[in-house]
């Protein structure tokens, strides 16, 4: 799914939706990434249109935020709980949705803490510090 190419990227989710809305055969990559849109109504009408979202830019000047940016980070959040990797993420995540009384919302909110600790890692060269990461969801706890 991760490619560094844009548009290709963009058109798995595009390619996912369509699939999943005409009841087609879906790979199990692609039930994951219909499942993160069908959670994002608000993300619909761009995914069909097709060729048109591939090459729209989002600028967060506007105040756009990137859907594509959004949901892949809900699909990499849900590859981290599968694996749970980094070690302790699957249970604090378990214990912040318990908290919260809501699974998607806990995801959005430990997407402030996986993009600051991806934004550290690309600012400083490096890899993700996921003890930093783990923190920060960590902190999570006791504010919600």
């Amino acid at each position: 799914m991760f490619s560094p190419d844009r548009t290709s990227m963009r058109r798995v989710f595009t390619d996912a939706w369509h699939k999943y809305r005409n009841r087609e055969a879906l790979q199990p990559l692609e039930q994951v990434v219909a499942e993160v849109v069908r959670q994002h109504p608000e993300y619909h009408r761009l995914l069909e249109q097709g060729e048109e979202a591939l090459d729209k830019d989002f600028l967060p000047e506007g105040g756009e935020t990137n859907p594509f940016l959004h949901m892949g980070m809900h699909i990499s959040l849900q590859e981290q709980l599968t694996s749970d990797r980094p070690p302790g993420i699957r249970g604090l995540y378990q214990r912040l949705a318990g908290q919260l009384g809501d699974a998607h919302e806990a995801e959005h909110r430990m997407m402030e803490c996986l993009g600051f600790s991806l934004w550290q890692a690309q600012r400083t060269g490096g890899l993700p510090d996921e003890q930093a990461y783990l923190e920060c969801v960590r902190k999570l706890l006791g504010a919600s």
